[in-house]
């Protein structure tokens, strides 16, 4: 995996994003040149592919029912760079360790109640997939297979048991959060270094050129 700050990473990721999604309609020319760009940043990354692969499948389904009414000619060109921005923001987030959102978080220029609201967001799935596996675990012990009638039954009472669990725990979580000094702001620097702040100005100047010359072919 690529030794780069998580402020830094995230912010070249937006700038493949950011420059994909300016470009001209049907400037298949740009965008191949940004996808081997997104390919060359997954491979920097050591993103794991199947768990990229897996998350591609189901998010290209949802983007497929969107697209695919306004025309194949023009859908297919959606597409294709809709794959390429879920490719490159999915490979940041598959490589992002674990109770990090927040470091990354904080070089963002957005309003500081916005980030408090997407790290709690965050927290509070990490603990409702973490009880959803637990949950799992314990009805597999107890035998609760297969896909009968009953076991459906059972399984979507449990929805009100999980959400229970997971609130509770999600207080307790806040609660320590605030015990250790945790007021809305995030106790990290945000700040880039000469070196970083250089590739981020390398990196938006390419995305320029190629948005601009993408309304000139």
């Amino acid at each position: 995996m690529l030794k780069l700050a998580l402020p830094l990473r995230l912010h070249l990721s937006l700038v493949i994003v950011v420059g994909a999604a300016l470009l001209q309609y049907n400037a298949w020319l740009c965008l191949g040149i940004y996808g081997a760009i997104a390919l060359f940043w997954v491979s920097l990354l050591g993103v794991p592919f199947p768990k990229l692969l897996g998350l591609l499948g189901i998010e290209l389904i949802f983007l497929s029912f969107m697209a695919l009414p306004i025309g194949w000619e023009r859908a297919s060109f959606l597409l294709v760079r809709s794959l390429l921005c879920l490719v490159t923001m999915n490979s940041f987030l598959l490589t992002l360790p674990p109770h990090s959102f927040g470091i990354a978080l904080k070089s963002l220029p957005v309003p500081a109640p916005i980030k408090a609201n997407l790290l709690l967001a965050g927290q509070y799935l990490e603990i409702l997939l973490d009880e959803v596996r637990r949950m799992q675990r314990s009805a597999q012990l107890r035998g609760l297979n297969g896909a009968t009638a009953w076991l459906r039954y059972t399984s979507a009472a449990m929805i009100g048991a999980l959400y229970l669990r997971s609130l509770d725990r999600a207080e307790r979580v806040y609660a320590a959060m605030v015990i250790r000094g945790y007021n809305g702001e995030l106790p990290v620097d945000g700040t880039f270094k000469p070196k970083e702040r250089f590739a981020l100005w390398i990196a938006w100047a390419i995305a320029t050129c190629l948005t601009i010359t993408s309304y000139q072919i």
